[in-house]
């Protein structure tokens, strides 16, 4: 998949997200410090490519989005493009910060398989809305651009 600015942002949330939980890490430890300097340099290394991105999509040298192709049970309508930009992105880093914690719920064993089974359908909810989000931030850009242009 060519990168967008929506998949460059939902990078960017989840860095921040696994930043947040290891630079919150209890058991800290020399291993932890490695990591939360790895991550740290990757989200760096993101936002540099965020604002790459942008450059050369003002200057139409990259595509804006990437078309695909969903298979799902029951398709979501992504519906029109609604707010600003960082209410977008905003909201994404909101979604990937949820999936997180239901990510975490699933891995529990000390709870009935019918509560696994209702996260995982919300899991798949909410990723969902992830994904609709990432084409809204693709689609609220090449709609500036398009009309700055």
């Amino acid at each position: 998949m060519a990168e967008t600015l929506g998949s460059l942002m939902d990078k960017l949330s989840i860095k921040n997200v696994r930043l947040w939980h290891l630079k919150n890490d209890k058991d800290r430890n020399v291993e932890t410090a490695e990591k939360i300097g790895l991550v740290d340099q990757q989200r760096k290394d993101l936002i540099d490519e965020i604002d790459d991105f942008l450059g050369r999509a003002i200057r139409g040298e990259v595509k804006l989005r990437d078309e695909k192709v969903k298979l799902y049970n029951q398709p979501q309508p992504t519906g029109p493009v609604i707010g600003k930009l960082g209410d977008l992105i905003d909201r994404l880093a909101c979604k990937n910060l949820e999936l997180w914690h239901l990510e975490d719920e699933v891995r529990r064993t000390d709870v009935p398989d019918s509560y696994l089974v209702k996260t995982k359908r919300k899991i798949d909810q909410a990723n969902q809305e992830r994904n609709d989000l990432i084409d809204k931030i693709d689609e609220f850009l090449e709609k500036a651009l398009r009309k700055a242009g």
